[in-house]
């Protein structure tokens, strides 16, 4: 063999060697890699990351929307109230409702010290409640002539003080939280009234309405509204309000979330007098109300809220006629009985008249088929003498109508 391919034999079978221990080395490696991924726990696959999630909408916003819905996002208010408000200065602009000469605001001595004027408007809030101004005003008179200063209530006797402001409401009550407001007054104010609604609320017998008017008509200062059962009942007519409310605290809420500002201390003026003269609580005068082609109750009318309307279903309504007494008996009346009176003129006989009609048909063509029942009593026919029965019930007798010939 010649040497060159001897040479060449020997590098093959190098190379030969050397690719076979590659392969073994590779070998060897991937057997260790099996032999670790046998020993090592399996990987727990959370499938929550393949779940379906929905995506939000997405809103397509166009530069010219609609102007209503700009409007919505706006605060809410009242329809047409802007003329309503108008209207009812105009209809109030006479001030001829009680609340005009006899309110709290007129009831004070305007001669008398600040602290006292303070404390009598105070006073006269606390008797305005369930009365009405009139009878307010008139307590209020009886207490000034008899002295309405914090000392002077403090030396009355519970009997005196409530001599002097009946017949107020609650009047017995009520001399019992002018008393300890009185001396709350005395021993915590220097003898005058606090200066904020949240103190004045604190008092014995104030309200939230009573603080809030007080705070206008004593230190001129403007902290709500003054909402009374006028205002309550009003504002829920005429749907000044977003959802109806059911105490005067909730309208008064209601109110202070869109009402100008500079409106409130004239808002309670206006509607009290307005709820005393046309809005009245039973059977409001709408024909009289400039309002009432944009209020929303304008229907009601003079009807009442309590009154019963007859039971539709029966088809029959007993329907009584009150017992008439007659001084002339006409004669036909009178043929079927024994003795007739020698003075009809003196006679009275009462009839008492039933009839039970349907509800379609007439009185007058009812009366000619039904059955009248006379009761004749001793008494009621002087001087002559009825068929005589062995039961001591009074006589009856029925008697068939007859054409006058």
């Amino acid at each position: 063999m010649p040497r060159k391919n001897a040479n060449a034999i020997e590098t093959v079978g190098n190379i030969v060697k050397k690719s076979t221990k590659v392969t073994k080395q590779i070998v060897s490696e991937n057997v260790k890699q099996s032999d670790d991924l046998r020993d090592k726990p399996k990987p727990v696959i959370d499938l929550n990351q393949f779940k379906f999630e929905k995506k939000p909408p997405v809103k397509i916003e166009f530069e010219n929307d609609s102007p209503g819905k700009e409007k919505e996002k706006g605060l809410w208010e009242p329809n047409n109230w802007k003329d309503f408000l108008i209207n009812l200065r105009i209809m109030r602009s006479n001030n001829d409702a009680p609340v005009d000469t006899m309110g709290c605001h007129m009831s004070m001595d305007e001669n008398a010290p600040p602290k006292v004027i303070r404390y009598q408007s105070l006073i006269s809030l606390m008797l305005s409640s369930q009365t009405k101004d009139q009878v307010t005003f008139a307590a209020m008179e009886r207490l000034r002539a008899r002295g309405l200063t914090i000392d002077n209530v403090l030396e009355m006797s519970d009997e005196e003080l409530g001599k002097l402001i009946y017949p107020v409401g609650f009047w017995k009550t009520k001399v019992k939280y002018i008393k300890k407001t009185t001396q709350t007054l005395k021993d915590q104010y220097d003898g005058d009234i606090p200066d904020t609604a949240e103190k004045l609320c604190k008092l014995t017998g104030v309200g939230p309405k009573m603080a809030h008017i007080c705070m206008k008509v004593a230190w001129n200062k403007v902290t709500g509204i003054g909402v009374d059962t006028h205002v309550h009942r009003i504002s829920n007519r005429i749907g000044w309000v977003k959802k109806p409310t059911a105490t005067p605290e909730d309208t008064r809420k209601s109110l202070q979330t869109w009402l100008p500002f500079d409106l409130w201390s004239e808002v309670n003026h206006l509607m009290v007098g307005f709820g005393q003269t046309i809005c009245l609580p039973v059977g409001p005068m709408c024909h009289e109300c400039l309002n009432r082609d944009i209020c929303p109750s304008s229907d009601k009318g003079r009807k009442s809220p309590n009154k019963k309307s007859p039971n539709k279903k029966s088809p029959k309504i007993l329907k009584e006629i009150k017992t008439e007494k007659v001084d002339h008996v006409v004669p036909t009346l009178l043929k079927d009985f024994k003795e007739s009176p020698t003075d009809p003129s003196k006679s009275n006989i009462d009839l008492k008249i039933k009839t039970e009609n349907t509800v379609t048909e007439n009185l007058a063509s009812e009366l000619k088929d039904t059955k009248v029942d006379i009761e004749l009593s001793e008494k009621s026919v002087t001087g002559q003498n009825v068929l005589k029965r062995k039961s001591p019930r009074i006589a009856k007798q029925k008697i068939k109508t007859k054409k006058e010939a």
